[in-house]
Protein backbone atom coordinates (compact mmCIF):
# COMPACT_ATOMS: atom_id res chain seq x y z
CA UNK A 1 0.00 0.00 0.00
CA UNK A 2 1.33 3.43 -0.90
CA UNK A 3 1.41 5.96 1.91
CA UNK A 4 1.80 9.62 1.01
CA UNK A 5 0.94 11.16 4.40
CA UNK A 6 2.41 10.48 7.82
CA UNK A 7 -1.11 10.80 9.23
CA UNK A 8 -1.91 7.41 7.70
CA UNK A 9 0.78 5.62 9.71
CA UNK A 10 -0.62 3.72 12.67
CA UNK A 11 2.44 4.54 14.77
CA UNK A 12 1.74 8.27 14.27
CA UNK A 13 -1.94 7.76 15.14
CA UNK A 14 -0.99 5.97 18.35
CA UNK A 15 1.56 8.66 19.21
CA UNK A 16 -1.14 11.28 18.67
CA UNK A 17 -3.51 9.43 21.00
CA UNK A 18 -0.71 9.17 23.57
CA UNK A 19 -0.09 12.92 23.38
CA UNK A 20 -3.80 13.56 23.93
CA UNK A 21 -3.84 11.22 26.93
CA UNK A 22 -0.82 12.99 28.42
CA UNK A 23 -2.40 16.41 27.93
CA UNK A 24 -5.61 15.16 29.58
CA UNK A 25 -3.66 13.87 32.59
CA UNK A 26 -1.54 16.96 33.00
CA UNK A 27 -4.55 19.29 33.09
CA UNK A 28 -5.75 17.68 36.31
CA UNK A 29 -4.77 19.01 39.73
CA UNK A 30 -2.37 18.49 41.40
CA UNK A 31 -0.42 17.35 38.32
CA UNK A 32 -1.09 20.66 36.58
CA UNK A 33 0.84 22.56 39.25
CA UNK A 34 4.10 20.64 38.69
CA UNK A 35 5.11 22.81 35.77
CA UNK A 36 8.47 21.13 35.18
CA UNK A 37 7.08 17.60 35.01
CA UNK A 38 4.16 18.79 32.89
CA UNK A 39 6.60 20.42 30.47
CA UNK A 40 8.79 17.30 30.36
CA UNK A 41 6.05 14.72 29.81
CA UNK A 42 4.12 16.83 27.31
CA UNK A 43 7.32 17.55 25.42
CA UNK A 44 8.17 13.85 25.24
CA UNK A 45 4.67 12.93 24.04
CA UNK A 46 4.66 15.63 21.37
CA UNK A 47 8.19 14.64 20.37
CA UNK A 48 7.04 11.08 19.66
CA UNK A 49 4.42 12.13 17.13
CA UNK A 50 6.51 14.99 15.72
CA UNK A 51 9.54 12.83 15.04
CA UNK A 52 7.46 10.31 13.13
CA UNK A 53 6.13 13.15 10.98
CA UNK A 54 9.55 14.71 10.49
CA UNK A 55 11.17 11.42 9.57
CA UNK A 56 8.43 10.62 7.08
CA UNK A 57 8.78 13.99 5.41
CA UNK A 58 12.56 13.62 5.08
CA UNK A 59 11.84 11.24 2.18
CA UNK A 60 14.68 8.81 2.78
CA UNK A 61 14.52 5.46 4.51
CA UNK A 62 17.66 6.14 6.56
CA UNK A 63 16.26 9.43 7.91
CA UNK A 64 12.85 7.88 8.54
CA UNK A 65 14.37 5.09 10.62
CA UNK A 66 16.54 7.56 12.54
CA UNK A 67 13.56 9.74 13.44
CA UNK A 68 11.39 6.72 14.25
CA UNK A 69 14.08 5.62 16.69
CA UNK A 70 13.99 9.06 18.34
CA UNK A 71 10.18 8.85 18.51
CA UNK A 72 10.40 5.45 20.18
CA UNK A 73 12.79 6.91 22.74
CA UNK A 74 10.37 9.74 23.41
CA UNK A 75 7.56 7.26 24.07
CA UNK A 76 9.88 5.53 26.54
CA UNK A 77 10.52 8.88 28.18
CA UNK A 78 6.76 9.30 28.67
CA UNK A 79 6.65 5.88 30.36
CA UNK A 80 9.44 6.87 32.73
CA UNK A 81 7.83 10.19 33.60
CA UNK A 82 4.55 8.45 34.36
CA UNK A 83 6.36 6.70 37.21
CA UNK A 84 7.26 10.10 38.65
CA UNK A 85 3.65 11.23 38.33
CA UNK A 86 2.48 8.04 40.04
CA UNK A 87 5.08 8.29 42.80
CA UNK A 88 3.98 11.86 43.49
CA UNK A 89 0.34 10.71 43.54
CA UNK A 90 -0.58 13.02 40.68
CA UNK A 91 -2.40 10.19 38.91
CA UNK A 92 -4.39 7.17 40.00
CA UNK A 93 -3.19 3.60 39.55
CA UNK A 94 -5.77 3.18 36.78
CA UNK A 95 -4.57 6.30 34.95
CA UNK A 96 -1.00 5.10 35.29
CA UNK A 97 -1.81 1.64 33.92
CA UNK A 98 -3.89 2.94 31.03
CA UNK A 99 -1.40 5.59 29.94
CA UNK A 100 1.60 3.29 30.45
CA UNK A 101 -0.10 0.73 28.18
CA UNK A 102 -0.70 3.41 25.52
CA UNK A 103 2.93 4.52 25.70
CA UNK A 104 4.19 0.93 25.49
CA UNK A 105 1.87 0.20 22.55
CA UNK A 106 3.18 3.31 20.81
CA UNK A 107 6.78 2.16 21.36
CA UNK A 108 6.01 -1.35 20.10
CA UNK A 109 4.22 -0.05 17.02
CA UNK A 110 7.10 2.26 16.17
CA UNK A 111 9.56 -0.58 16.79
CA UNK A 112 7.61 -2.91 14.53
CA UNK A 113 7.67 -0.32 11.77
CA UNK A 114 11.42 0.17 12.23
CA UNK A 115 11.89 -3.60 12.03
CA UNK A 116 9.86 -3.76 8.84
CA UNK A 117 11.87 -0.94 7.26
CA UNK A 118 15.16 -2.59 8.27
CA UNK A 119 14.13 -5.92 6.70
CA UNK A 120 12.27 -4.57 3.69
CA UNK A 121 13.45 -3.64 0.25
CA UNK A 122 10.31 -1.59 -0.36
CA UNK A 123 10.96 1.61 -2.21
CA UNK A 124 10.93 4.97 -0.52
CA UNK A 125 12.22 7.54 -2.93
CA UNK A 126 13.22 11.12 -2.54
CA UNK A 127 10.77 13.48 -4.19
CA UNK A 128 12.13 15.94 -6.67
CA UNK A 129 9.81 18.68 -5.41
CA UNK A 130 7.18 19.00 -2.72
CA UNK A 131 4.56 18.92 -5.48
CA UNK A 132 5.75 15.48 -6.67
CA UNK A 133 3.11 13.15 -5.29
CA UNK A 134 4.21 10.10 -7.29
CA UNK A 135 6.72 9.05 -4.68
CA UNK A 136 5.34 7.35 -1.62
CA UNK A 137 6.31 4.83 1.00
CA UNK A 138 5.16 1.35 0.04
CA UNK A 139 4.32 -0.54 3.23
CA UNK A 140 1.97 -3.33 4.26
CA UNK A 141 -1.51 -2.26 5.25
CA UNK A 142 -0.89 -3.34 8.85
CA UNK A 143 1.31 -0.25 9.31
CA UNK A 144 -0.79 2.28 7.45
CA UNK A 145 -4.54 1.87 7.55
CA UNK A 146 -6.67 4.42 9.29
CA UNK A 147 -7.16 3.24 12.83
CA UNK A 148 -10.80 4.18 13.42
CA UNK A 149 -10.74 3.13 17.09
CA UNK A 150 -7.82 5.47 17.82
CA UNK A 151 -9.40 8.26 15.79
CA UNK A 152 -12.75 7.76 17.55
CA UNK A 153 -11.01 8.12 20.94
CA UNK A 154 -9.45 11.41 19.84
CA UNK A 155 -12.76 12.84 18.68
CA UNK A 156 -14.63 12.14 21.94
Amino acid sequence: MKVERFEDLICWQKARALAQAVYDLTRQPPFAKDYELVRQIRGAAVSAMSNIAEGFDRWSRKELVRFLDIARGSAGEVRSQLYVASDQRYITAEQFTTTQAAALETSKTIGGFIGYLDRSTAGYHVRETAADLDSALDVPEEFCHLDTQTLRHLNT
